[in-house]
């Protein structure tokens, strides 16, 4: 015959064992969370880089169109390949320091563009503008998405519980990408 000590036995043996699964869930969803997080960032930092890629690549095309109009620094070809493929391994930290450089390119392309007047009505020209501004915003919404999800995980691994499972796994905090003050504005684009 079962005692009541033996009931009451099994029942704290039960509620043990729900705690242990309950805290194991909790813990394996926040581990979960964390690498959903990780991997959206990584994809977003993926989208930056192509953006980044893109822009890169108009403005290479920019320089074609500017090329038959003005002599402009081969020098300046010569860097934009080298920031192309730069892209492909740059972290967070090292996006930001190509987003300087290829808007210090950007800026002396646009001075070249408004010195002559027959380039700035090409049709040539302006759609490549165009499709500049039209990367800058592209590249804007990624780096917003981008510091979004870096800001989320960031939290977890400031906030209880969460912090407990990112200090036993190891989980470091996320750069931001933060691009200077002067180079955050849209350059701008007007003929």
């Amino acid at each position: 015959m079962t005692t009541l000590v033996d009931i009451i036995s099994l029942v704290l043996i039960a509620v043990v064992v729900l705690i242990v699964i309950g805290v194991a869930a909790a813990v394996i969803g926040i581990y979960n969370r964390f690498f959903s997080l990780k991997n959206s960032a990584e994809a977003t930092i993926g989208q930056v880089k192509v953006a980044m890629k893109k822009r890169l690549d108009m403005i290479e095309q920019l320089l074609g169109a500017v090329k038959s109009y003005a002599a402009f620094e081969k020098e300046t070809l010569t860097g934009v390949t080298a920031m192309r493929a730069r892209i492909g391994s740059a972290g967070p930290g090292d996006l930001s320091e190509l987003e300087r450089e290829s808007r210090s390119v950007l800026g002396r392309l646009l001075a070249v563009a408004e010195n002559y007047p027959d380039l700035k009505t090409s049709r040539t020209v302006q759609d490549l503008m165009g499709a500049v501004k039209g990367v800058e915003d592209e590249i804007a919404r990624h780096r917003y998405t981008y510091n979004n999800i870096a800001q989320q995980y960031n939290t977890m691994t400031d906030t209880i519980p969460s912090n407990l499972v990112a200090g036993v796994m190891g989980f470091k905090k996320l750069e931001y990408l933060e691009f200077g003050e002067e180079i955050e504005r849209v350059p701008t684009i007007a003929f």
